[in-house]
């Protein structure tokens, strides 16, 4: 069948041209990368067509040897990477060479910082490494076919990387991809064959498909094979990494493996390699990343680690293989003894991924615990990246929850710095004599948690309070409530009951304070209303007027304020006011005569409490009205 011409120009979207424009100009520092990604891109395809084609055998058109191609023509000046892999119709070539990672790619340009070194890495994270053939080449080509589709259905994309690309129908008659490289003059040193079995050996070796070269024939040799067609050999060595002995892998290789099935550019934080036999035999190697990819907290971001079943690619992304507050650990699971036709609805209900998933859970944990014992500095930065995702764990994973909470970070009131990096296990060391319960305070902010009213007990008794400022944070103590049988208590909810703590003559203080100022109490709560659930002396208060709290068991105000920022509705529960009763400003409010006045004093006294924790004012001209009607009185007063 002939093929109807069909050609057409278009043109980049916006971010794309911008992610093109910094690859042009060298924003990888090693020029090498190139290879790597055109051939991981290419080892890719053709383990997505080993899993398609379980369902559908003919999808291989009577070619299943699999293999990646990597020639030089140096008199063209091109290098070209082919594979026989799932190949691109027309319309995914445009959804996938036209704009890149679509939603990603915004994403990418605002997370340029400017810093060459810096920005090189996201690269790889955002799904752009195609591009990084535009480093050497000043014009590439890519031909590809779908499997399946026929031979008319060949398409050729070409670009200069300059704004717009053309597209047209051609026949090429097998399926996979071609990227053709037009070198740039100054980068011919990648026609020269060594040099790439070298690159290819360095970065590709791990991999289970063949990378292939033209054979290298001298005198006679070459002089017979003149006139026959070329013979290829292998370059790599073609075995999956995780199936050779672990004493026999470098510290390198690893690296460079991670690197391939994450597509990050920098080395993984730590990894784990074991080989499970007996009932349910499997290999898995796990990586914990550097970096946070782009995706972790988009609601439709696929996770999880590859799925191979003896050695044949299965899925990407098999998330049943992992928690979901372990969605950012990359790396591979290989059974031995998994049908090959799994699919993700069978994963749902297979008692082997049960298994394998708890395994890979503690695997994960264990070497998050090593981590953070032996190396606190490195699990500090894991912390900084991932530790509100690890916040997940109490709640999602309760077999494991107080393993978890073993390594969670806080930032605590023990120091100046607002840095998590107290642990649950160091604050029961520093406890003190007579203490009972874990003190935690949570707040929208690390500023609004530090220098919240609350404290001024606890800061004068030198104890110790968690500083929780994530929004997961709420989410968390609701199903943390405990930890090696001490209770996790809120210092802004229900009566203050420090225990042991508490010196006798405070208490005698506050039932003494309830019978000379009740008038003061009831007073505050006659004029206030319905803003309040009641008024009481406080004992947590030592320097402010007041403060809000609410009662033992409802929510808190910082969670009802996270749920209205995110549209949801939170249960109405009034607060109650703690006043200081040996403030100078309560004392005042306490003498005050005029009913009028009296009422402006005690609604900018509620005001500034709301304030002072983080809320918002209901009505805050109201406030300001009030607090300026009060500037104005005490400076006609001093005349």
């Amino acid at each position: 069948m002939t093929v109807e011409a069909h050609k057409e120009t278009l043109e980049f979207k916006a971010e794309v041209s911008q992610v093109l424009d910094l690859v042009i100009r060298s924003l990888y520092s090693n020029k090498e990368i190139f290879l790597r990604e055109l051939v991981s891109n290419a080892s890719d395809a053709a383990e997505k067509l080993r899993f398609e084609a379980l369902s559908d055998d003919g999808l291989y058109e009577g070619e299943s040897d699999l293999r990646i191609r990597v020639e030089v023509d140096k008199d063209a000046g091109t290098l070209t990477v082919s594979d026989n892999g799932i190949g691109l119709s027309r319309q995914e070539v445009i959804d996938t060479i036209g704009s890149i990672a679509s939603s990603g790619t915004r994403r990418f340009v605002e997370a340029l910082s400017g810093d060459q070194a810096k920005d090189s890495k996201l690269i790889g994270q955002f799904g752009v490494g195609f591009y990084s053939a535009f480093i050497v080449a000043d014009k590439v080509t890519l031909i590809s076919r779908r499997a399946g589709l026929g031979a008319e259905h060949g398409v050729r994309w070409e670009s200069d990387g300059r704004g717009s690309f053309t597209l047209e129908t051609l026949e090429k008659p097998g399926r996979g991809t071609d990227v053709i490289l037009h070198l740039r003059d100054d980068e011919k040193e990648f026609l020269d064959a060594w040099r790439l079995r070298s690159i290819i050996g360095k970065f590709s070796d791990h991999l289970a498909l063949p990378v292939e070269m033209r054979k290298e024939l001298y005198g006679e040799e070459a002089e017979k094979a003149k006139d026959q067609p070329p013979q290829y050999e292998q370059v790599n060595r073609g075995t999956a990494l995780w199936m050779r002995n672990k004493s026999e892998i470098t510290e390198e290789e690893y690296h460079d493996f991670y690197k391939h099935v994450s597509h990050d550019f920098d080395v993984p934080l730590a990894y784990a390699h074991n080989r499970v036999e007996g009932t349910n035999e499997y290999t898995t190697l796990l990586f914990v990343p550097k970096r946070a990819p782009w995706d972790l907290w988009e609601r439709d971001a696929k996770h999880g680690v590859k799925l191979y079943v003896r050695r044949v690619f299965i899925m990407d992304e098999a998330d049943k293989l992992m928690p979901h507050y372990l969605r950012f650990v990359k790396g591979v699971v290989d059974s031995d003894d998994m049908p090959l036709n799994v699919s993700r609805e069978i994963l749902q209900h297979n008692r082997k991924i049960d298994t394998i998933r708890q395994a890979n859970t503690k695997r994960i944990l264990g070497l998050l615990d090593t981590l953070a014992k032996d190396e606190p500095e490195k699990y500090g930065e894991f912390w900084d990246e991932f530790g509100r995702v690890l916040k997940e764990g109490p709640a999602e994973d309760f077999a494991n929850k107080e393993r978890i909470a073993g390594l969670l970070r806080f930032a605590s009131t023990q120091g100046e710095s607002d840095a998590q990096r107290e642990s649950l296990d160091g604050y029961l060391d520093r406890m003190k004599d007579g203490q009972e319960k874990i003190y935690y305070i949570t707040a929208d902010s690390a500023a609004a948690a530090r220098h919240s009213p609350h404290l001024e007990v606890f800061r004068k008794k030198g104890i110790e309070v968690l500083l929780l400022s994530d929004r997961v944070d709420e989410w968390l103590v609701s199903h943390l409530t405990e930890y090696k049988g001490k209770t996790l208590h809120s210092v802004a909810k229900g009566d203050l009951d420090l225990g042991g703590l508490a010196d006798a003559e405070e208490k005698e203080a506050k039932e003494k304070a309830v019978a000379e100022h009740g008038g003061l109490l009831d007073r505050l709560k006659s004029t206030l209303g319905e803003r309040v659930e009641s008024v009481r002396p406080s004992t947590r208060l030592v320097d402010s007027p007041a403060c809000l709290v609410v009662g033992e068991h409802d929510m808190s105000a910082n969670l009802a304020r996270v749920l209205k920022a995110v549209g949801q509705s939170a249960p109405e529960s009034k607060p109650i006011l703690e006043v200081n009763l040996g403030h100078p400003l309560v004392k005042r409010l306490e003498s005050e005569t005029q009913d009028d006045r009296f009422a402006d004093l005690a609604l900018i006294l509620l005001d500034q409490a709301q304030l002072a924790e983080g809320g918002q004012l209901d009505d805050p001209a109201a406030f300001v009205a009030r607090l300026n009607k009060l500037m104005l009185g005490m400076m006609i007063a001093g005349r």
